[in-house]
């Protein structure tokens, strides 16, 4: 079946608490934590009043009517905070849609949307073992800051 990238309606936006859930990168052998993880105050910045901001976007991706990934962005305070100006990412596919290039799609789309929406850069936190952070570097992506667990990324539009 076709993947269809879209705007996520505003109907859609409850959803963002599923796919933050499944965001949650987990190394081999890792118990999943609890659902109710996503309560936590660092993690609702993610979902929390979205829409609300004219920085906040999302996109959807769909395969027979049913959302099976998204992507979305705002100016918040998280993991992957750069700045007042700056957006950052989050991601997620559910599991049995990873591997297949939709995820390089939902990302494409976005970095589109957030240059033609004038956005000078764009940051992204990335988990050292997440597989994910190699999709970023070919994406353009670079490390600016660093942890032993995680790295700090930054896209950077080309002034024309």
């Amino acid at each position: 079946m076709q993947t269809v990238i879209r705007p996520l309606k505003s109907t859609e936006i409850p959803l963002l608490r599923d796919f933050l859930y499944e965001a949650i990168f987990l190394p081999e052998g890792v118990e999943p934590p609890p659902k109710s993880i996503i309560e936590q105050p660092d993690l609702r910045v993610y979902y929390e009043k979205f829409g609300q901001s004219p920085h906040d976007r999302a996109l959807a991706a769909e395969v027979g009517g049913k959302i099976i990934g998204m992507v979305w962005t705002r100016i918040m305070r998280d993991y992957g905070h750069i700045d007042d100006e700056t957006p950052s990412f989050a991601i997620a596919l559910y599991k049995e849609y990873r591997g297949q290039g939709i995820g390089t799609r939902l990302m494409q789309e976005m970095l589109t949307l957030l240059q033609n929406a004038g956005y000078a850069k764009c940051s992204l936190s990335v988990q050292k073992e997440n597989p994910a952070a190699r999709l970023y570097r070919r994406l353009g992506f670079q490390t600016a800051e660093e942890t032993d667990e995680e790295f700090l990324m930054i896209y950077r539009y080309e002034k024309e």
